[in-house]
C-alpha cells in the first residue's frame, strides 16, 4: 500500500476527531434526550424498563401541559421578562461601563470598589432586605422585582464590569476624533463606542437572558399568582394532588422550555462562539 498523501491523512484525522469528540459529547447529550424521550411517554413507562425510544408514543401530553395550568401564560411571562431584563441590561451596562471605562471623576475608584464588593455578597444574603424593599415598593405578587433586581443587581453589576473591560481596550483615537468631529460624549458612546463592542454585547445579552430565563428564587418569593408564574415555576407545579411530581408532565414542560435556547443558539452559535472568546481576551 502506498504511502498515504497529505490530504488523505487530513481527512483521517478529521473523521478520528469528529468520532473522538461524539464518543465525549454522549455524557452531555444523553440527558437531554432522555428528557425529551420523557416527554413522549406515560408515568407509568418513565418508571418501568428504561429506554430511550418510547414503546408508546403520548402526544397528548404536550398538550395536557397546557391545560394542567396556563402554561401559555407562563411561557410569555418568562419570555417578555428575560427579554426586557437583556435591554435594560445592555443599555445600563454599556452606559455604566463606558462610564468607568472613561469618566475621571471624584470618588470613581471608591464605585469600583462598591461594585465589587456587591459581588462577594450571596444571593440569599440580599434577598430578605429586597423582598421588604419591594414590599414597600408595592411591587409584590407582580413581575417587576423579576426585571429590576436582575438589572441593578449582582447580574447587572458583573454585565457593567464585561462592558468597561472592554471600553478600556477600545483605542481612544477614534473617541478623539468623534469629539472633533462635534460629538458629546453621549454621542461618542452611541456613534463610536456602542457599535465597536458588538462582540461583549452579544456576550452580555447571552449571559443575562439565560440567567433571567432560568430565574428560580426571586419568582418563587416575589410572585404568588399562578398566572403570573414563570417557567422554572410552572415547571415544578406540575404536581398530583398528593404533591407527588408529575413526572411526564414535567419532562414535556421541561422540553418545550429550552426551545428558544436552542433556537437561539442554532441561529447565532458562530456569534456566540465568538463573543465569548473576544470578551475573554480583551482588556
Amino acid at each position: 500500500m502506498g504511502s498515504l498523501t497529505q490530504r488523505q491523512l487530513r481527512i483521517i484525522t478529521q473523521i478520528c476527531w469528529t468520532i473522538a469528540l461524539a464518543v465525549v459529547a454522549i455524557p452531555f447529550v444523553f440527558p437531554f434526550l432522555w428528557m425529551i424521550s420523557g416527554g413522549f411517554k406515560s408515568a407509568n413507562e418513565i418508571f418501568g424498563s428504561p429506554s430511550l425510544i418510547p414503546r408508546e408514543w403520548q402526544w397528548q401530553n404536550f398538550l395536557d401541559v397546557f391545560t394542567y395550568q396556563p402554561f401559555a401564560r407562563q411561557y410569555f411571562n418568562s419570555l417578555y421578562i428575560a427579554v426586557t431584563v437583556t435591554a435594560l441590561t445592555l443599555f445600563v451596562s454599556s452606559l455604566a461601563g463606558y462610564a468607568l471605562a472613561r469618566l475621571r471623576f471624584a470618588g470613581s475608584a471608591l464605585v469600583g470598589l462598591f461594585l465589587v464588593s456587591a459581588l462577594m455578597v450571596p444571593e440569599e444574603v440580599t434577598i430578605i432586605p429586597n423582598f421588604f424593599l419591594m414590599k414597600w415598593a408595592g411591587f409584590i405578587d407582580s413581575h417587576w422585582p423579576l426585571i429590576l433586581l436582575p438589572v441593578f443587581g449582582p447580574q447587572g453589576i458583573m454585565a457593567t464590569f464585561l462592558m468597561r473591560q472592554y471600553f478600556m481596550a477600545l483605542p481612544k483615537e477614534l473617541e478623539d476624533a468623534g469629539k472633533m468631529d462635534g460629538l458629546s460624549r453621549f454621542g461618542v458612546w452611541w456613534r463610536i463606542a456602542l457599535p465597536m463592542s458588538r462582540p461583549a454585547l452579544a456576550a452580555v445579552a447571552i449571559i443575562t437572558f439565560l440567567n433571567s430565563w432560568n430565574l428560580f428564587l426571586e419568582p418563587l418569593i416575589f410572585v404568588s399568582s399562578l398566572e403570573k408564574f414563570t417557567l422554572p415555576l410552572a415547571l415544578s407545579n406540575f404536581t398530583d394532588p398528593y404533591g407527588m411530581p408529575l413526572w411526564h408532565l414535567q419532562l414535556a414542560a421541561t422540553s418545550l422550555a429550552v426551545v428558544p435556547i436552542l433556537i437561539v443558539y442554532l441561529i447565532a452559535q458562530r456569534q456566540i462562539i465568538e463573543s465569548f472568546a473576544l470578551s475573554g481576551v480583551k482588556g
